[in-house]
């Protein structure tokens, strides 16, 4: 299936499966996640084309825009790599399979016990800053490392709409500045200080930043790493890492911009990037599995308040915690669907999409024309395969919903793969360091 009519049949088909399986059940199955394994595989394929076969390149999934193991392990038998920023997540791309070769650790706080556990297995490093890359020095006390070591850059190019996710300003958390007094001239003296400094990483944002600012961050990168091996008279840098941060297009189901278009900028602004002289890794995570997923849940109740509609349901902050604390960066689709999973029609309706958590903010949408929802129905909400449903909150103990991956056959059959089970809300009780038995209802809603 392509084309815009066609994602939108594939999710109702999709839906519609999952309600006759009762994965979807107004009493006992409230909410759930949906991760679309084949378009993952079309995504990734995608990733693979758009990109030419030399010098060698390496596709690290950022974990943490799905950190679910049964996604990364499908990511990974589809050739990818694996980038991460915690120890959590390096023992979820283990645990998923990923060979430490095809893993990238990145972050500006790494523990030494992290250091220690990541260079004993060879993961890759991406060095934050110098205090840093002292201690990896320590560490490694004179021996050679079995890890591929690079250096993070800030390029300070600027930032894009969203501040949060622009990491190449001139005051951002990440990286060595190199436009800073006297930085780049110690950067220059750490590389030939440490003859295993091998690599140079950027990561100038991701949604909210133009294509062509993110070109440009790695245009600074790789005319770095060019300065560095002129300048040491050896070829010392041998692969640019150039981060990830592809947007998403929230407002529709176009996959705009792709992977290509992208590239082809690439091109334009650091032509010496595919020039051979150096290996490539990239970090993509949002824009490989945003369009893969979507969020289904019933409305509970409706009422009207100030002549303004309003829905409740049982998706909120605890699966779209970006979009209900910053709704204006984090826009979010709703669909309505009947309780059978069909794609509701008639005259729309503005009306509030409202989430359970015990706060006046949690909605999924403010002042939405669609039709009017009612108690049974369920309301979809595509383009969360990323950071949504596996990255929950918390909030007022609300437990974490079943996530399922889904394959659509030839002919149309829909077989569904438990990725996450639900998670008992008398287990979010335990969680919170109780661990006395408590009063169960004999049918116990699973969320």
């Amino acid at each position: 299936m392509t084309g815009l009519t066609d994602a939108a049949e594939r999710r109702e088909h999709i839906l519609r499966a999952a309600v006759r399986q009762g994965l979807l059940d107004p009493e006992r199955s409230l909410l759930a996640g949906f991760v679309d394994l084949d378009g993952v595989a079309r995504t990734v394929g995608s990733l693979h084309a758009a990109f030419p076969d030399s010098p060698s390149i390496l596709h690290a999934f950022a974990a943490k825009a799905n950190s679910l193991v049964p996604v990364l392990a499908e990511l990974e038998r589809h050739g990818m790599g694996c980038e991460v920023a915690t120890g959590g997540e390096l023992a979820g791309a283990l645990a998923a399979g990923f060979p430490p070769e095809r893993i990238v650790f990145d972050s500006p706080v790494k523990h030494r016990t992290d250091l220690e556990w990541a260079l004993d297995l060879g993961v890759a490093i991406n060095v934050d800053n110098f205090q840093e890359l002292a201690r990896i020095d320590a560490i490694l006390a004179g021996r050679d490392p079995v890890s591929q070591i690079g250096v993070r850059v800030n390029s300070q190019v600027g930032g894009g709409t969203i501040a949060a996710m622009s990491t190449a300003t001139q005051t951002s958390k990440f990286g060595i500045p190199l436009s800073d007094p006297d930085s780049r001239r110690e950067l220059q003296r750490a590389f030939q200080e440490h003859p295993w400094l091998t690599w140079v990483h950027t990561h100038a944002g991701s949604q909210g930043c133009p294509l062509d600012l993110m070109a440009r961050g790695v245009a600074e990168a790789v005319a770095f790493a060019d300065e560095v091996n002129r300048t040491l008279g050896r070829r010392q840098v041998t692969g640019i890492d150039i981060g990830g941060g592809l947007p998403v297009n929230f407002a529709g189901d176009e996959i705009t911009p792709d992977f290509g278009t992208y590239v082809a900028l690439l091109r334009d602004h650091a032509p010496d990037l595919f020039s051979g002289r150096y290996a490539i890794v990239t970090e993509f995570g949002r824009s490989v599995l945003a369009k893969n997923g979507f969020i289904a849940a019933y409305v509970e109740y409706t009422k009207t308040a100030g002549g303004r509609s309003i829905a409740l349901t049982h998706a909120g902050v605890q699966v779209a915690t970006r979009t209900v604390f910053a709704p204006d960066f984090w826009p979010l689709r709703i669909i309505a669907h009947d309780p059978s999973g069909r794609a509701k029609l008639g005259s729309p309706v503005r009306q509030d999409v409202a989430g359970p958590a015990c706060f006046s903010g949690d909605l999924l949408a403010r002042d939405r024309a669609l039709p009017r929802l009612e108690p049974g129905d369920i309301i979809l909400v595509p383009d969360t395969g990323a950071y949504y449903f596996s990255t929950p909150f918390h909030y007022n103990s609300l437990p974490e919903p079943a996530v399922y991956g889904v394959r659509v056959g030839g002919d149309g059959q829909v077989a569904f793969e438990l990725l996450r089970p639900a998670q008992d809300p008398y287990e979010v009780a335990a969680s919170g360091g109780r661990t006395v038995p408590v009063p169960r209802p004999g049918g116990l809603v699973r969320r």
